[in-house]
């Protein structure tokens, strides 16, 4: 169950320990093609998704921001955590209790500075050296190990195998870490199998027919949190 405390501006601030008991993270586009986004997060965060990012590089400022305002408005409503990708501007803007980067993006001193300390702070890790390292860093709660598959979300982003999952899981940190990439129904066993125990996903809630039963029923391969 994520933190959530009211500020004097009546927002929602969800504190890090919120990303400790997480287990499934979304992210998503806008779906402007099906025209409902309030609604399709609704239903994945009743299926028992922790934690949605909202990726759409299609998107102008204006049009991110109108719709971080609807993704937060849900998540409040939901009493669950909500991300923002790359962008630490529209991470202050937005009021996100979570701000994520990669390895080419801000540095992660520089990310927490813009972003301040109560903010959620995640990094993507590709190989074992910057596995180690975004484990060890103080300035990440949390870091993602990936892609495990190729994926059309990260065009020209080899996969890493499940090699890089034992990798993580052998090095016995207590930071919330998560596999991402191509990780769906017909392969989530797997992944559990070589040590995560939380997981990103994309398509197999987004393309899903009912995205609050495809949330439950990846929810039930994963292991519980000790």
């Amino acid at each position: 169950m994520s933190h959530i405390t009211a500020t004097d501006d009546t927002a929602a601030v969800l504190t890090a320990p919120g990303i400790a008991s997480a287990r499934l993270y979304l992210c998503t586009d806008a779906r402007r093609e099906r025209g409902d986004f309030a609604d399709f997060l609704r239903a994945a965060y009743a299926g028992g998704v922790d934690v949605i990012q909202l990726r759409d590089k299609a998107l102008d400022v204006a049009q991110e921001l109108e719709l971080l305002g609807v993704l937060r408005e849900v998540a409040e409503q939901s009493g669950k955590l909500w991300s923002v990708n790359d962008r630490a501007d529209l991470a202050l803007l937005s009021g996100a209790p979570v701000f994520h980067v990669g390895q080419k993006d801000l540095p992660l001193r520089a990310a927490r500075s813009l972003v301040g300390p109560s903010a959620i702070v995640g990094l993507s890790s590709h190989d074992p050296a910057q596995i180690t390292a975004a484990a060890a860093d103080a300035n990440t709660d949390y870091f993602c190990v990936g892609p495990l598959w190729a994926t059309p979300t990260k065009p020209g982003r080899a996969a890493v195998g499940l090699e890089m999952v034992e990798h993580a899981a052998s090095l016995g940190t207590a930071k919330p870490w998560f596999a991402i990439g191509g990780i769906d129904l017909g392969n989530v066993e797997q992944v559990v199998a070589a040590g995560a125990s939380r997981i990103v996903v994309v398509r197999a809630i987004t393309d899903a027919d009912d995205p609050t039963e495809a949330a439950r029923a990846l929810l039930s391969r994963l292991p519980e949190l000790g």
